[in-house]
């Protein structure tokens, strides 16, 4: 059957309240499909405004088959460029990250500036009209300092997003900040196994000793789930931050697609450290407190991140292969924050050192029975992993009526 066809009927034949099918973990085709109609069509989270600060600055990143740079003008505006020259189609970026006065083709020296615009091609620019050969656009977005991306050549509005999240994120100022630490793993495992394992914590007890020193496995603190302002330990937290001016209340967007809100943490932590403490002597911005818990935001398909009040985390998702998938991490920390004198590097990332590392082993196990033909789907947890639910009722949906089926989903958003 046509992989279409087949991903179409296993989506509108899943039983709702369990996991996919062996092939949206496995299968070649069906990732292309994910590529194609997720990856290929969402806005993506990339990195930070912080990490391309002066005019010159740019980061490259790999989504799916498409290289991509991110760079910023000197009219101060953060832009992407698919990258690839309009000559002969070399890459034009191969570091990571790095600074340019302008950019230049490796291969043949074709040279743009950093808007984009091609400026010279040697013995080449009489003969041809360099404005139909400047760099090709990818639309880019930047939120509070974090900064997205989306390859459609019509993207989705980026606004309703913006109007959710910038107020729980903006008091924290992270475009002023800056990284002080980025971790890359590759996770041998399908994405969404990824994203569904971040999405619950019923299995911290048994596989996270560091981070449940100062994070809630209790659903009613990290579900995700309306009602939560029942809860007389959430709803102080929420109180005690909104009369310092900080939005707090869980939110989340019609589709599923992201959701924003702050916890607090447990034993009476400061930050997510081994002590409890906080890993930043200077905070993040003039905060009374350092006792701000966690502002959660997730946004599907491919982020998650933590700001606190000493410091933030990002998390991206990207997939490389149906088995494979790249999770980078960063800490970011005030701009004039100094390691070794406000900060410890060791203190500031070992709790989340150490949760990827299980995390990365619990998803790749994962992903070994699920390579079984004695797999099936089984049931979650409307308890404990509310939110996977979530999280693969808006991947059913989005792929769905991208494949002409309309909507998988009987909605249930508690």
């Amino acid at each position: 059957m046509e992989a279409r066809s087949a991903m179409l009927m296993d989506l509108l034949s899943r039983a709702p309240g369990f996991s996919l099918k062996r092939d949206f973990y496995t299968s070649p085709a069906y990732h292309a499909l994910d590529l194609e109609h997720i990856f290929y069509r969402e806005w993506l989270f990339i990195g930070h405004a912080c990490e391309v600060a002066r005019p010159g600055d740019f980061l490259t990143v790999q989504i799916g088959d498409y290289p991509v740079i991110v760079v910023r003008g000197r009219d101060g505006a953060v832009r992407a460029f698919h990258n690839v020259c309009r000559h002969r189609g070399s890459r034009l970026c191969t570091d990571e990250r790095g600074s340019r006065p302008r950019l230049v083709c490796p291969y043949h020296q074709w040279t743009y500036d950093l808007e984009g615009k091609l400026v010279f091609a040697r013995d080449m620019m009489g003969d041809i009209d360099a404005a139909q050969f400047g760099l090709k656009p990818v639309a880019c977005e930047e939120v509070a300092g974090w900064i997205f991306l989306s390859l459609a050549e019509q993207p989705r509005d980026f606004e309703p997003f913006r109007r959710m999240v910038e107020p729980y994120m903006a008091p924290h100022r992270l475009a002023e900040a800056k990284v002080a630490h980025s971790s890359t793993i590759i996770e041998r495992g399908n994405w969404k196994l990824v994203m569904e394992n971040n999405r619950e914590c019923y299995h911290c007890s048994g596989n996270h000793p560091e981070l449940c020193r100062v994070f809630s496995d209790q659903p009613t603190l990290t579900g995700g789930r309306d009602g939560m302002e029942e809860s007389p330990e959430i709803l102080g937290h929420w109180q005690r931050c909104e009369a310092l001016g900080l939005p707090s209340r869980f939110r989340i967007s019609p589709d599923l697609q992201y959701r924003v809100m702050r916890i607090p943490f447990i034993n009476d932590a400061h930050s997510m450290t081994m002590s409890g403490e906080p890993a930043v002597k200077r905070l993040l911005a003039d905060f009374p407190t350092a006792r701000l818990g966690s502002m959660l935001l997730y946004h599907y398909p491919n982020s998650w991140n933590h700001l606190l009040a000493d410091h933030a985390l990002s998390f991206r998702v990207l997939p490389i292969s149906p088995t494979e998938t790249e999770v980078t991490t960063k800490w970011l920390v005030h701009k004039d924050a100094v390691e070794g004198v406000d900060y410890d590097l060791q203190a500031l990332t070992e709790v989340w050192t150490a949760t990827n590392d299980e995390d990365r082993r619990i998803v790749e196990e994962n992903q070994r029975g699920i390579l079984s033909p004695a797999y099936e789907p089984g049931p979650y947890s409307r308890l404990h992993e509310g939110a996977v639910i979530q999280f693969v009722d808006w991947y059913a949906d989005t792929i769905s009526g991208r494949l002409g089926g309309g909507t998988a989903t009987i909605r249930d958003v508690a």
